[in-house]
């Protein structure tokens, strides 16, 4: 039996996507870097020098790959920067897997859950952000708002990335055959 989640310990998105489960477990998995959004608020890196990754087996890593400055009188090396680990995976229908932050302690990690349910219209994809209330009430990913504050904002910034998914499916229908 499963525990009623604390308050303020997750957020919960939901989208629908024109395209079967299967293909949707395949875009949210293969095409991961096409359809997460860039930029400091959802990744590691600035502009198009990084690539978010998911090795597709359980165990497998969810991970940022930086590429080096590209600029003449710039050395910096590339560098990994593992964002989880999955623990399940079942394509079609469910996948999960460990997140940290950035600016998470060692120990600290939080997971996600997706869901992936036939729909008459294509896949209602659910995607369940949980384990917020393991971390501290001034944690540094929290940005200094209470529980249902934070709440709010990783439903929105989960949304976000859910719609950039949606769109993406979308996008790509012309070239997929039917």
């Amino acid at each position: 039996m499963n525990a009623a989640p604390l308050p303020g310990d997750q957020a919960r998105v939901t989208v629908t996507v024109a395209v079967p489960p299967g293909e949707a477990f395949r875009i949210f998995t293969q095409e991961i870097d096409q359809w997460w959004r860039r930029g400091p608020r959802f990744r590691n890196t600035r502009g198009d020098r990084g690539m978010l990754c998911i090795e597709p087996r359980v165990g497998g890593r969810v991970f940022e790959s930086i590429d080096g400055d590209a600029g003449a009188n710039d050395s910096t090396p590339a560098r990994v920067i593992e964002i989880g680990r999955v623990s399940v995976w079942e394509p079609a229908r469910r996948l999960v897997f460990s997140w940290r932050a950035s600016n998470f302690a060692p120990a600290e990690a939080t997971e996600v859950e997706a869901l992936f349910e036939a729909s008459p219209s294509g896949t209602r994809l659910t995607v369940t952000h949980r384990g917020w209330s393991a971390l501290r009430a001034d944690h540094p990913v929290r940005h200094g708002q209470d529980a249902p504050a934070f709440i709010r904002m990783m439903g929105m910034w989960w949304g976000d990335l859910l719609t950039s998914l949606r769109e993406h499916a979308a996008s790509g229908q012309e070239g997929r055959p039917g």
